[in-house]
């Protein structure tokens, strides 16, 4: 029996939009859906746990709406949990989950057995973000359904390492779904993480720049100005280490010292704390560097599948190129 999602083979195109804080709302998430690519958010978008149940009704809505007028199936819509023993929130989220049958959950800073046997509950599928081997392998001792490889140059909390040396580590250990994560912004890209051994594509910041997204007008022109270069690591700003624009720390005055602090995460006391800062020093990938204009998601995607489709032709060509044996 295959080990792999069920719903990839339902989708327009492999990639789940992954969830941006404070920047995927149910507009975002709706219309990657209905163009049959995967809408995620983070719980943690919502202030409170109300909130984020008012969202799930939301999307739930507006998406079988979609389907009764359309006849068209969307794309399972999921949800990202911070699976760390300081985030209060936790329990409560969980519960919604359950409750609102959500299809798919994104775990991130634990892999817990307990969130994942809440999630097989009711049919849902747990995803886990993984930067490296040891976390791939608590996370399929958890039971998860896939794993996220956050590899070198992602938006947000990424990892270190090579995709490709990623990949190949994670498959060792784990024989599902593999979703790779990292400087992934054009439909070649998505095909290039098929050829590496992936089933699906993680895109985060080039859906910062889709007209539903809650993203401000400056944080979308500073995506397109930046390159590859223009990205630094660093955990000063959560405790965390992740990947922001250098031209948003120095826009409110972060100096190249204060990029080599650390603290210690605490998602307790230090939510709101660090929403402010997340609102005002702005995350993203290397993969800025291909990002050049502002889309609405049903024009992006269809540019992507475009050249997913163009890619994989290539290749095909290239592989008939070659003297046969």
């Amino acid at each position: 029996m295959s080990q792999k999602a069920e719903f990839i083979q339902d989708l327009s195109l492999p990639v789940i939009a992954a969830p941006l804080f404070l920047i995927s709302g149910p507009k975002l998430v709706v219309e990657c859906c209905k163009n049959g690519v995967v809408g995620t958010f983070p719980a943690l978008n919502q202030r409170t746990s109300e909130g984020f149940e008012e969202w799930l009704i939301q999307i739930k809505s507006e998406l079988k709406q979609f389907e009764e007028e359309t006849g068209k199936k969307p794309a399972p819509f999921g949800v990202n949990l911070i699976v760390h023993p300081t985030n209060p929130r936790l329990e409560a989220d969980v519960k919604l989950c359950m409750k609102h049958k959500v299809p798919l959950v994104i775990t991130s800073l634990g892999a817990v057995s307990m969130v994942v046997d809440a999630i097989h509950s009711y049919g849902g599928l747990v995803f886990h973000d993984i930067i490296k081997k040891r976390h791939a392998e608590k996370a399929a001792e958890a039971g998860v359904d896939g794993l996220i490889l956050v590899a070198a140059g992602a938006g947000g909390h990424g990892g270190t390492i090579n995709p490709m040396s990623l990949i190949a580590e994670a498959k060792k250990v784990f024989d599902k779904t593999i979703i790779l994560s990292g400087c992934i912004s054009t439909g070649r890209d998505v095909a290039s993480a098929m050829q590496m051994g992936a089933d699906m594509a993680y895109m985060g910041t080039r859906f910062i720049n889709a007209a539903e997204s809650k993203a401000p007008e400056e944080y979308r022109n500073m995506i397109i100005a930046s390159g590859a270069s223009d990205i630094v690591y660093t955990a000063a700003v959560s405790g965390v280490h992740a990947n922001f624009m250098a031209a948003s720390l120095k826009a409110i005055g972060i100096s190249e010292e204060d990029l080599k602090k650390t603290h210690k995460v605490d998602f307790g006391k230090e939510l709101d704390t660090e929403a402010k800062a997340w609102k005002n020093i702005w995350s993203a990938g290397q993969g800025v560097t291909t990002i050049e204009n502002v889309l609405p998601v049903a024009e992006l995607v269809a540019g992507l599948k475009s050249e997913f489709k163009a890619a994989i032709e290539e290749q095909s060509n290239l592989l008939n190129s070659y003297p046969k044996d």
